[in-house]
């Protein structure tokens, strides 16, 4: 296997300069210790080997430190590409996919079959012990019927199929997990009251249970260095009431509305920080979480 250079570079970093780096990351642990980060994994992060990789032994380190990652993925462009392979092509409404029964069937085997053992994979050959979950298992994850009002005319409901919106999350087996020191790792699917399955946007599934579980952090990991301004530099320190005026000049559009809406609902409602950071940037979580580099955009509480 070829290494690469940043690998390379790490190798000449004297002995003395490796402690000097883990002693500054102690006050972080220390601050943290105990604490739980969920963290919302996907885009670029998720499909290239390489960061894969650094993202599973990211997870890893933050667990041995005594920190509680709790993982909740997405999986738009593999649920494009298996739906592809059966000849449907996927359509959407204001960013939500439209999911008939066909469509609900391809998405269930993508997230719980594939994606989540693709990622509790990962995890443990980097020495985790994840465990994945979906929102039927403990009765996680409650939904109901997505009801879409039109973003120009609220009159207007378009009918998304069986795509959801979260009545309740029940969070005691994550608890569960985590008190064994096991790492949840969480497909965004429901269940509602006839025990029919529903498709859930990740990005709201892992801001509601940053909420429930009371989390320190929610990092929300993409394809984009963070919020940038319209001048296209990077904020990387907002307040909630700074964000909801990014919204009202039309700064924040397009698909980092629902990413953006749930940071900002998490940040709200108690989760102490919202970090959206860039995915594409190797061990960017660790960088994040354990240095005071910022790499991407930080939404505080107040």
């Amino acid at each position: 296997m070829t290494r690469t250079a940043d690998e390379l570079r790490f190798d000449q970093i004297s002995p003395r300069d490796k402690a000097e780096i883990l002693a500054q990351a102690l006050p972080y642990i220390r601050k943290f210790h105990g604490k739980t980060i969920v963290i919302k994994y996907g885009g670029n992060a998720m499909t290239d080997p390489a960061l894969q990789q650094d993202f599973a032994e990211d997870v890893v380190l933050l667990k041995l430190v005594g920190l509680n990652p709790v993982v909740v993925h997405g999986g738009g462009p593999q649920i494009d590409e298996a739906l592809a392979r059966v000849g449907k092509k996927g359509s959407f409404v204001q960013g939500m996919r439209v999911t008939d029964a066909e469509t609900m069937e391809v998405v269930e085997w993508v997230l719980a079959g594939q994606v989540q053992q693709d990622i509790v994979g990962l995890i443990n050959a980097a020495g985790g012990k994840a465990v994945g979950l979906t929102g039927r298992d403990g009765g996680l994850i409650r939904a109901r019927k997505l009801k879409l009002r039109d973003a120009k005319d609220p009159s207007i409901e378009h009918d998304v199929g069986l795509v959801g919106e979260i009545e309740s999350i029940d969070p005691a087996v994550v608890r569960a997990l985590q008190d064994d020191q096991f790492i949840p790792v969480i497909s965004p699917l429901g269940f509602g009251h006839d025990n029919e399955s529903y498709n859930i946007n990740a990005d709201v599934v892992a801001g509601k249970l940053a909420e429930v579980l009371r989390a320190e952090k929610l990092m929300m990991l993409t394809n984009t260095p963070g919020v940038l301004d319209q001048g296209g530099q990077l904020l990387t320190n907002l307040s909630a009431r700074e964000i909801d005026a990014l919204f009202a000049d039309g700064t924040i559009s397009g698909g980092m509305l629902p990413k953006i809406g749930s940071a900002l609902d998490a940040a709200k409602n108690g989760v102490n920080t919202v970090h959206i950071i860039d995915g594409r940037v190797p061990h960017a979580m660790l960088l994040e979480v354990l240095t005071d580099q910022a790499y991407g955009t930080m939404i505080r509480s107040h």
